[in-house]
């Protein structure tokens, strides 16, 4: 308990529920290791609640929790629906943000660590043991070599040109789901 001055109270409940969880599960919880936040994605693109669309920090605090804490895409077009009805249409900041906590939420599935996408390209970061479809994923390299390249076994390098976040977005949704089970 002396802890949690250091700490807060916040992330030392977060903490102690990610270990209570992973006890109840039958795992043995790992303390010297980082939390893991799931993926990460970077597409090189604003993402956030601006302060010219809702002003009240603790709000968009709020909701940064909000949006980070959705379980699925319907949570997360909940949310949408109801920022819409509080505060009007989203700019593209947050529309991006949604976009990517739902690519977050997807490749958390598959086993994907990160994501990286530029304007001329980008890769995927595999886990250690990812859930996808090695068949799937050995056909897209070989189908489409200019495009696809492994680098060793946890690393798949893509060349494509993109003009527009939402060209980022859309390619990588597809590839998500056309490498998974």
């Amino acid at each position: 308990s002396g802890q949690i001055q250091e700490i807060g109270f916040t992330l030392y409940t977060e903490i102690l529920e990610r270990r209570i969880a992973a006890l109840k599960s039958g795992k043995h919880p790992e303390l010297e290791q980082p939390i893991d936040n799931g993926p990460e994605v970077d597409l090189q693109c604003p993402a956030l609640i601006p302060e010219d669309y809702l002003p009240d920090i603790h709000n968009r605090l709020v909701l940064y929790k909000r949006i980070a804490n959705a379980t699925d895409s319907s949570d997360l077009r909940d949310l949408q629906i109801e920022m819409i009805d509080r505060f009007g249409l989203l700019p593209d900041p947050v529309k991006n943000l949604f976009e990517i906590t739902q690519l977050k939420q997807q490749a958390a599935v598959l086993g994907v660590k990160k994501i990286e996408v530029n304007a001329s390209g980008g890769r995927v970061v595999f886990t250690a043991d990812p859930h996808v479809d090695a068949v799937k994923l050995i056909t897209l390299v070989q189908t489409k070599p200019v495009i696809y390249r492994l680098e060793g076994a946890e690393k798949l390098r893509f060349s494509q040109s993109f003009k527009t976040t939402q060209n980022k977005i859309a390619f990588i949704t597809e590839l998500l789901t056309d490498i998974s089970l």
